[in-house]
């Protein structure tokens, strides 16, 4: 390789990674810069064109070996210049001039060629095959940097840049100097052309950057003017001295020479920035300063800076060293990550761009990074990064298990290792398991019970969470029981125990650990594994853990546990059997009901709320036995629901009002049993107690004449509220009066409505045809016999369209009233048939009718 990274060195003043990685170009060069100093270069795809103090032109593959050399001068090479096609090399030593070639130099109408000195001088190939000699331009100092880009040509003089036209044959603009007071010898004019219109300017500390745009032309304008003209689109000033500038997409690299000064820590090596142009000034990007050789030595002019347009390379040339600058690859950020110890961004870089980068590995960075985690102490993080790192490869798991062993730090890892489809050996996990229950235990065995049993938690965890596959059941089940010959009482160990003994289908042993320890999840194992003839006689204990999940589980499996089995289980526990009997019957009302004269002495112990509501709901209690009790006990509100549900509804009442002594009750009583021999004995009861009376006014409107009551209260009688409750009566009988004028509006309107769909149903006429006409006929003259009656048939009739029949009697036989008024001629009994042609008595008919009323 003709590269050097490890003597070069760049140092940032910033803390960002840097754009730029740098190397020596060695090889020939070195040789040739032993015993010579390079003066200037220029850049092809192909190869590198390299000048020197002693005039020689070395040709130079990418790699830095030579190929050509050629004896040019005597004195430096002052410039090299290179058409597109690298066949052509324009050379000027330090006779005072420069040079460029026209880059399509290759084709035969472009044989051009620009050399300045005092003068810029054009050489053009006439039809003649002689040069042709042109003066563009004299009479402002020596030219000292000449770039052709292809019809524009820049160069520069002491007064500033000219650019000019080879196509019109004109110049276009004249960018002044701005540092007049450095010595344009010593510090050099950069010219570089970003593409076809746009050229970067360097000088001292200033920099311009120029865009030669078309001009649109005015037909009134004068024609010698140019067609084009420069617009600056960005001109700053920089805080060091420019020898050399190249374009890097919208950004600019700028190399820097940096005068000695005891105030700046890099004092004179040369910085290589890169910086984002804007309109009125820049912004820094990057700045790095180059340790190249000699550079104590070297002055602001020694330095070049060329760049390759194929690609990102820039070359940075002094006297003694050649170094190329290329933009960082994914595979640099990535080592730049890792040399800052960034480790978790590192391994996103590299997952990111796992197909572009070549010298880095996503897995090795990964382990780098744990191994980084381990070192730190932040164990958990590592392990956690174990599984994202290690994926699939088991050999890399079991190492990473075996060395979080060997520092103490296997319940770090446990929790990530795997468990689905991809599994370590079994061996593994049980070494793990061990591994917790020996340390818990021994770490626990002198605490207290609280302490044992938190601490324990992390072995019962793993048996909880792995599955029983993943190890030998029986070996930790034996390891376990060992320990429980030292701690028999230790529940976290017996639940553990329960759990393996549920892995390996031994539910029966399991079931009886989970009901010793009193364990909630006794019920999903009942459950999940149909246990249910093993608890048959384990009834009483399940409800004495928990009562409603045990009732919940017997009622909805009557058919493996049934009824009477509980209520037998249950019987020396009441306080449990009313319980399972209390939900039974809010399940079904009657399924228990043979048990519903027991279930009134439970209620009437352990549970009276409930009471009423169940001999209010049950059809199956005896009401005598459930009086007696209740009689007993001094149920008064049972008692007074059981008294008129036989039929005594007086006795009822009178307990409400002697022994409740609540008259709302007894108001409540009444409008229930809707009785008026009821609401008597109330009034006669309450007649001589005012608060009674106020309560009676203020309820008894809607179902007993007030006045009832009113009349019987003795005059002079004190009565709370009085003006109170008689306004309620009035207010209660004014609305009773509008609901029932509303209610007969209502039916009022409804049988009208009635009636008139009547008549209009009983006036739609009927069709028949001659036959049924026949019959018609002898049927209404014998419903009507006796009555005055007329019956018209017409010949030939097919199609009865209306029938209406006209009574001789006056008489409506709905309302019973007259229908016209007395005097009045009746139109005897008809029937008119209409068929399809006109019958000639039709008109006659209608004029008789008319007439006749």
């Amino acid at each position: 390789m003709g590269y050097e990274t490890g003597e070069i060195s760049s140092t940032s003043p910033h803390q960002e990674e840097p754009k730029l990685k740098y190397e020596r170009l060695t090889n020939g060069v070195t040789e040739v810069l032993q015993k010579d100093a390079a003066s200037c270069m220029t850049v092809h795809d192909k190869f590198l064109a390299l000048g020197t103090h002693f005039g020689k032109v070395y040709l130079l593959d990418i790699q830095g070996n030579v190929t050509q050399k050629f004896e040019i001068s005597l004195v430096k090479i002052n410039q090299i210049s290179l058409d597109e096609s690298g066949d052509h090399v324009g050379i000027c030593s330090e006779d005072g001039k420069v040079v460029a070639l026209h880059p399509q130099f290759s084709k035969s109408n472009n044989k051009q060629f620009v050399t300045g000195g005092n003068k810029l001088l054009l050489y053009e190939r006439n039809w003649l095959n002689r040069w042709k000699t042109s003066v563009l331009h004299e009479g402002e100092g020596n030219i000292t940097n000449v770039k052709w880009r292809a019809n524009l040509i820049a160069w520069a003089n002491n007064l500033g840049v000219k650019i000019y036209d080879i196509g019109s044959k004109q110049r276009i603009t004249n960018v002044l100097r701005d540092n007049t007071s450095l010595r344009p010898d010593m510090y050099p004019c950069s010219l570089c052309w970003k593409n076809n219109t746009t050229l970067i300017i360097g000088w001292g500390s200033s920099v311009k950057v120029c865009i030669c745009v078309v001009k649109e032309r005015d037909p009134t304008e004068i024609r010698d003017l140019p067609s084009r003209y420069v617009e600056i689109v960005s001109a700053f000033e920089t805080e060091f001295f420019i020898s050399g500038l190249a374009p890097l997409a919208d950004q600019l690299v700028t190399l820097y020479y940096v005068k000695e000064n005891s105030e700046h820590m890099f004092r004179t090596r040369p910085r290589l920035d890169i910086i984002q142009p804007l309109a009125e000034g820049c912004e820094e990007i990057s700045s790095d300063a180059l340790t190249v050789r000699n550079f104590q030595e070297n002055q602001c002019r020694d330095y070049r800076l060329e760049h390759s347009e194929g690609e990102s390379l820039f070359y940075i040339i002094s006297p003694k060293d050649i170094v190329v600058a290329k933009e960082r690859d994914q595979d640099d950020h990535i080592d730049w990550l890792l040399e800052k110890k960034k480790y978790e961004e590192a391994l996103m870089a590299a997952e990111i761009s796992f197909k572009n980068i070549k010298r880095h590995d996503v897995q090795k960075i990964g382990m780098a990074y744990i191994n980084h985690l381990v070192e730190r102490g932040d164990y958990d993080a590592a392990a956690r990064k174990c599984q994202k790192v290690l994926g699939k490869n088991m050999d890399l798991w079991e190492n990473e298990v075996y060395r979080f062993k060997t520092i103490g730090q296997l319940k770090a890892i446990s929790q990530y290792l795997p468990r689905g489809d991809l599994r370590l050996r079994p061996a593994i996990y049980e070494m793990i398991l061990h591994e917790f229950l020996k340390t818990d235990y021994e770490v626990c065995f002198k605490l207290s019970a609280f302490l044992l049993l938190f601490l324990t938690q992390g072995f019962a965890t793993l048996i909880r969470e792995w599955p029983g596959e993943l190890y030998n059941n029986m070996a930790i089940v034996q390891a376990v029981n060992e320990h429980l010959k030292k701690d028999p009482t230790n529940s976290m160990l017996l639940t553990t125990l329960a759990e393996l003994y549920t892995y390996d289908q031994r539910y029966d042993r399991a079931l009886e650990i989970y009901l010793k320890l009193r364990h909630k999840d006794v019920y999903q194992l009942i459950h999940k594994h149909n246990l249910f003839s093993s608890i048959k006689d384990k009834i009483v204990l399940l409800m004495d853990f928990d009562k409603e999940k045990a009732v919940d589980m017997l009622l909805d499996n009557e058919d493996k546990i049934s009824m009477d089995k509980v209520v037998e289980e249950l019987k020396d526990r009441p306080e449990l059997l009313h319980v399972y009997l209390h939900k039974l019957f809010k399940r079904d009302h009657h399924k228990g009901q043979k048990y519903h004269e027991r279930q009134i002495s439970l209620y009437a112990e352990f549970d009276r709320p409930n009471l009423l509501p169940f001999l209010r709901e049950s059809m199956h209690c005896p009401l005598e036995k459930a009086l007696e009790i209740c009689q007993q006990r001094h149920f008064v509100e049972e008692t007074v629901f059981l008294l008129s549900r036989m039929g005594n509804c007086r006795r009822a009442l009178q307990m409400i009002m002697e022994e409740l002594a609540d008259v709302d009750k007894a108001i409540e009583f009444a409008k229930e049993q809707d009785d008026r021999e009821l609401w008597e004995d109330l009034i006669s009861y309450s007649i001589d107690k005012p608060p009674f009376i106020t309560g009676l006014l203020n309820n008894i409107g809607t179902h007993v004449d007030p006045i009832l009551l009113i009349h019987r209260i003795k005059e002079g009688m004190e009565i709370p509220n009085l003006r109170d409750s008689l306004v309620k009566i009035l207010q209660d009988y004014n609305l009773q009066i509008l609901l029932r004028e509303g209610c007969k509006k209502i039916l009022v309107a409804d049988s009208l409505s009635l009636l008139q769909r009547m008549h209009r149903t009983q006036k739609r006429g009927v069709r028949v045809d001659g036959k049924q006409m026949f019959c018609l006929g002898q049927n209404y003259s014998s419903k009507y016999q006796g009555k005055s009656a007329a019956i018209l048939l017409t010949r030939n009739a097919t199609k009865m369209i209306s029938l209406s029949f006209l009574i001789e009697e006056n008489i409506c036989e709905s309302c019973h009233t007259p229908i016209l008024p007395s005097g009045t001629a009746w139109l005897p009994l008809m029937c008119q048939f209409l068929y399809m042609n006109s019958h000639p008595h039709l008109k006659y008919m209608e004029k008789y009718r008319r007439n006749q009323i």
